[in-house]
């Protein structure tokens, strides 16, 4: 039971039908008439930053809110917050909600940071005694130490950031609503915050907004696609996310050729190799790897001007071991088809872990940069990236693999797989972080340096 009573399981926040427009007024004075003739006429065009969007959220799920800017994200934060008035629909909200949807908002410029406490505390529900008692904690949260007693209107926009969190991490709020906000601190603190919204998982209720998607799969239960003022799409945060990043990378003025495909694997199958190698060969932590097929059918877009015919994980030499194992030198070999005449391609790489998380990658750009290749229609070629593979926690991990045309700003995507090729860590050394690194030396030495 929450502070608001609110049962495990059951809906906090319901919009139906939800919407909101905007009067837009092409001159001053038919704002006065539209006044004066009390809706009899209408001396205004519409415009609709949100319309008919249907969304429920039960207690304790994470939802993500993407989109491109201008699709209506913040507006529906600002309606379940209840800080702007629906035109049409309605959203309803059971719990105590912490927002933090624009920097400072709700912040007095001129008071210090400690009147700020009070006011945005109490704006949220808590009474004067209970901020009394919260305030040394939220001060220490917010590390600002004696601009606490200045006006904020003389903080930087990080600092900003900090106070504004320090206060919604301490209000025992139900929802805890984060509008891009984390983008303004320095990495410290962000991890800080992180780490509070990963402890807040576990007994409320997060809708997180953010372009980094990424970010947005590895917390995020479902995610919510806003597109353009509607609810384009609802569903798991990985498949939405993959469609979404497609959708951006087809918007283009000749884009019509530019095609989704493909189905996800629900897992590995179908071995290749029982990775093992001599590292650690004597240890129940030997960090072996047993790599599985390519998937040729796994989720795609792109304009296939070409294609990605094979990925594989080989040996330094090229041929596919016997064993594989963290720590040793490896080549990923991704070979590619071109169409039609290509020139500039980039091949590149993600290794993810099984939350979606971006473990490491690289790409061609740069080392053909000075010196662009041309491959001309029907050719076939192969992109080999040497690298000593770092050590993996014991898991499942994905290899998403791209193929495009032009510079790193400016590309065509013809290709992009995701999980194009799984592999699986079946015991492992590493207990902490994402992935563990070969040691040069390990030693301790006795006596005086």
């Amino acid at each position: 039971m929450s502070s608001d009573g609110i049962v495990p399981g059951e809906t906090v926040i319901e919009a139906v039908g939800l919407g909101k427009a905007y009067a837009i007024f092409k001159r001053p004075q038919d704002r006065l008439k539209q006044m004066l003739v009390r809706g009899r006429r209408r001396y205004y065009d519409e415009y609709w930053a949100l319309r008919g969007v249907d969304l429920t959220v039960r207690r304790g799920e994470t939802v993500g809110i993407i989109g491109r800017n201008g699709s209506g994200k913040s507006t529906f934060l600002q309606l379940v917050c209840g800080t702007l008035t629906p035109t049409s629909g309605r959203v309803t909200v059971n719990g105590r909600i912490a927002a933090l949807l624009e920097l400072g908002a709700g912040f007095n410029p001129e008071f210090t940071g400690r009147e700020n406490v009070y006011l945005a505390a109490s704006v949220l529900g808590l009474s004067t005694a209970q901020i009394d008692e919260r305030f040394q904690a939220i001060a220490e949260f917010a590390g600002i130490g004696d601009f606490i007693q200045h006006p904020v209107k003389l903080y930087s926009s990080g600092m900003y950031a900090r106070l504004a969190f320090a206060v919604a991490a301490h209000v025992d709020a139900d929802i805890l609503i984060v509008d891009e906000i984390l983008s303004v601190g320095d990495a410290a603190f962000t991890q800080k915050c992180m780490r509070f919204i990963r402890a807040f998982k576990e007994r409320g209720t997060l809708f997180f907004v953010s372009h980094d998607t990424g970010q947005v799969v590895n917390l995020c239960d479902r995610v919510a696609w806003l597109d353009r003022g509607t609810l384009r799409e609802v569903g798991p945060a990985k498949d939405v996310c993959h469609r979404y990043l497609a959708d951006l990378y087809g918007t283009r003025d000749d884009a019509a050729g530019f095609r989704i495909g493909g189905s996800r694997r629900e897992g590995p199958d179908q071995p290749v190799t029982d990775a093992r190698a001599e590292l650690l060969k004597a240890s129940e932590h030997r960090n072996a790897i047993e790599i599985f097929d390519f998937d040729e059918s796994g989720p795609w877009f792109g304009e296939r001007g070409a294609s990605i015919t094979g990925v594989a994980l080989l040996d330094a030499g090229g041929g596919r071991p016997a064993a594989l194992e963290g720590g040793e030198e490896v080549v990923l070999a991704v070979t590619c088809r071109a169409e039609r005449d290509l020139f500039r391609p980039i091949v590149g790489f993600y290794v993810k872990d099984r939350l979606g998380q971006t473990l490491f990658g690289d790409n061609t750009h740069l080392t053909y940069q000075l010196d662009p290749i041309s491959v001309p229609a029907g050719a076939s070629f192969t992109a080999r990236f040497r690298f000593q593979m770092p050590y993996l926690p014991s898991g499942e991990f994905a290899v998403t693999v791209a193929l495009a045309e032009g510079t790193q700003a400016d590309h065509v995507q013809h290709h992009w797989i995701d999980d194009a090729l799984f592999f699986k860590v079946h015991a492992s050394h590493v207990v902490r972080g994402l992935v563990g690194i070969p040691m040069l030396d390990i030693a301790i030495d006795a006596g005086t340096p």
